[in-house]
């Protein structure tokens, strides 16, 4: 009897240890509360403008951002847009979209990050057949270089059809938004002006790509950075700085060993925080 009772306490015990839940992420707002993907659709499908802030190598911010379009299309038109592509590769991903040039001549044609394949490309199919608009909003890269070897005012020497892909000069800039300066603090005493300038100019010519191509009784749905987006500044100070009107809505991805209650350094990054499990593999 007595060995019936301990194998009883163990294979409860054994049960009760690994048939717990394992959520792979857990969605929750501002103010640290979780809440369902159902609800945060709902939220979303009332926006104008929706940034989507991902960790880059994260599978569940790839997987999100796809279902996202996905579901969120199944009411209202979209528009696409991603920091990664660069405003000056425009025309070959509209070519592709639109049919006109194939994959082969896309990839060799355009800047194409090095996870495009895995993380970027089925975003890029699926506005492919749903004959979607994708933009490119980001700075190409070499501007976004020149300015933070030379400072804003080496912009005004590009010509006008290198400043047709960067936001309207003269960049306003505000250096002492939190987010920029703890670009300075990361660095631990090495960053300088013009690295957050550098950051600077990458959000303002998000922000303004995206103003751009904005229409109304759409969603414009935008991937980027978390940083780019977190704690309300990034692309969307530029925004309101431009068009306070819009109706603007923030994610933002997050890693935690314990996903079952939000850390308070990641309460208040965003609208939605979506926390990943770290020990996720991630897709690089």
């Amino acid at each position: 009897m007595k060995k019936i009772i301990a194998f009883l306490i163990f294979v409860t015990t054994f049960s009760f240890s690994y048939s717990q839940d394992k959520p792979a992420y857990i969605i929750y707002n501002k103010d640290g509360k979780k809440v369902s993907y159902g609800k945060m659709i709902k939220t979303l499908a009332q926006q104008n403008v929706v940034l989507f802030g991902e960790i880059h190598n994260n599978p569940i911010s790839h997987w999100l951002e796809f279902n996202l379009a996905k579901d969120l299309s199944q009411n209202k038109t979209l528009t696409l847009g991603a920091e990664m592509f660069e405003a000056d590769n425009q025309s070959p991903l509209n070519n592709y979209v639109s049919g006109k040039i194939d994959n082969k001549t896309f990839t060799q044609d355009t800047r194409l990050w090095p996870n495009y394949d895995t993380d970027y490309s089925p975003l890029v199919e699926f506005a492919k057949e749903r004959n979607l608009n994708f933009i490119a909003t980001n700075i190409p890269r070499k501007y976004a270089s020149l300015v933070f070897k030379k400072d804003f005012i080496s912009l005004d020497s590009l010509t006008s059809e290198e400043k047709s892909w960067i936001a309207p000069l003269p960049i306003k800039f505000e250096p002492n938004l939190p987010t920029y300066q703890n670009i300075l603090k990361m660095m631990g005493g090495h960053g300088s002006e013009l690295l957050v300038k550098a950051q600077a100019i990458k959000d303002a010519t998000m922000a303004h790509f995206i103003l751009a191509n904005y229409k109304p009784d759409n969603i414009f749905l935008h991937f980027n950075g978390a940083y780019h987006s977190d704690d309300f500044e990034g692309i969307l100070w530029y925004l309101k700085q431009e068009n306070a009107d819009l109706k603007y809505a923030t994610l933002s991805t997050v890693s935690q060993d314990n996903i079952s209650s939000l850390a308070k350094e990641n309460i208040g990054k965003a609208d939605f925080i979506i926390c990943v499990d770290s020990s996720m593999t991630n897709t690089y």
